[in-house]
């Protein structure tokens, strides 16, 4: 496309609140509101929030709002809608379908077998009607390739961009005791429960702990609210709830130590901004976390509260290890592209299917 041609509008569909603030989210709306400052225009269709469990109300209007495009106007779909839809469906949408994949639906944890195999039979029968198909980490591109038999060239990895807004170091650690402090949705997968058990066989050492998060699961908050009580922890350890960008980035700014004992990440955005704010890292080696955090932080098993306790305390009473682990977050997180590197990846799918 010449640089005097005006960028062809596209459509850029995904389920819920475009302001919520869960990692794949975060991702779209920043993606749409940078490829708009580079002058492409986008147009943003808000599915049903239901998917990816919609009524057949909600599957009506999200198939009647694909159809009301100009059918020569390329549309990228969120995985989180496109991997649940009936194949019959994604087949007669007919028109050139871009899906922004964050990791398939049928990986989630917790899932019953039978319907997380269906859902993995789904996906890879409808992405197979996928013009071509965005991820944000080389994990899920092997993943997509191995399981799901989605050629390498018709995936592109586009890793997430990140402000640079975080404090450079070094910083005054100004919580005390040291707050340690756990990012993510109320879910199985993020693996809270391990956290709490880790925290219980280090409770005779000073610290404190805020686990931060949208609750997706009211009935799990509980339990690990009643986790917490049994352990003795519950003046220790705090669940907030979501918060406000400015009050996270508060947070991270005070916190000694990150944690987050994640079952499975396709790229996991939080983990590179604890990178952002220089701190240590112990997390789990399962999905694209290792890619993520590129040696800066401490890896274990997934469920292994021993080893996750264990990883805890040494950052908590080893400050020379603190210290090194610090400096290589702060490294790493240096490295990180910015959403305008994103945008310009999604531009050149985009180009390359708009000319089609």
């Amino acid at each position: 496309m010449s640089a005097h041609q005006p960028h062809p509008e596209i459509a850029f569909a995904l389920p819920g609140d475009i302001h919520a603030r869960s990692g794949g989210t975060q991702y779209d709306r920043r993606v749409i509101e940078t490829l708009r400052a580079l002058g492409q225009p986008v147009r943003h269709l808000a599915l049903p929030a239901s998917w990816p469990a919609p009524d057949t109300t909600d599957t009506a209007a999200t198939l009647a709002q694909l159809r009301g495009l100009p059918q020569d106007m390329p549309v990228i779909i969120d995985g989180l809608a496109f991997g649940a839809m009936q194949t019959r469906d994604v087949a007669a949408l007919d028109r050139r379908v871009i899906v922004m994949l964050h990791h398939p639906l049928g990986l989630e944890t917790g899932l019953a077998e039978a319907r997380a195999a269906e859902l993995i039979t789904r996906e890879a029968a409808n992405l197979r009607h996928a013009a071509h198909v965005i991820v944000p980490s080389g994990h899920i591109k092997t993943i997509l390739g191995q399981q799901f038999g989605v050629e390498g060239t018709r995936v592109t990895v586009a890793p997430p961009g990140f402000d640079r807004t975080a404090p450079a170091l070094p910083r005054p650690r100004k919580d005390d005791p040291p707050l340690i402090l756990t990012v993510g949705l109320i879910c199985e997968r993020k693996g809270h429960d391990v956290v709490l058990r880790a925290l219980g066989k280090i409770a005779e050492l000073d610290w404190c702990s805020v686990i931060v998060g949208a609750v997706q699961d009211a009935a799990l908050l509980s339990r690990l609210k009643g986790v917490r009580d049994d352990l003795g922890l519950r003046h220790r350890v705090h669940f907030p709830g979501e918060m406000s960008p400015q009050a996270l980035s508060d947070y991270y700014s005070r916190a000694h130590v990150f944690a987050l004992a994640t079952r499975y990440e396709g790229y996991g955005m939080v983990l590179s901004e604890a990178q952002l704010h220089g701190l240590p890292i112990v997390t789990c080696a399962t999905g694209a976390v290792p890619e993520t955090l590129r040696g800066a932080g401490l890896l274990v098993q997934p469920d292994d509260v021993d080893a996750f306790a264990q990883a805890l305390r040494r950052l908590l009473t080893d400050a020379a290890t603190h210290d090194i682990l610090s400096r290589e977050s702060q490294m790493a997180g240096a490295t990180l592209p910015h959403w305008r590197d994103t945008a310009h990846i999604f531009q050149q799918v985009i180009g390359n299917h708009a000319a089609q």
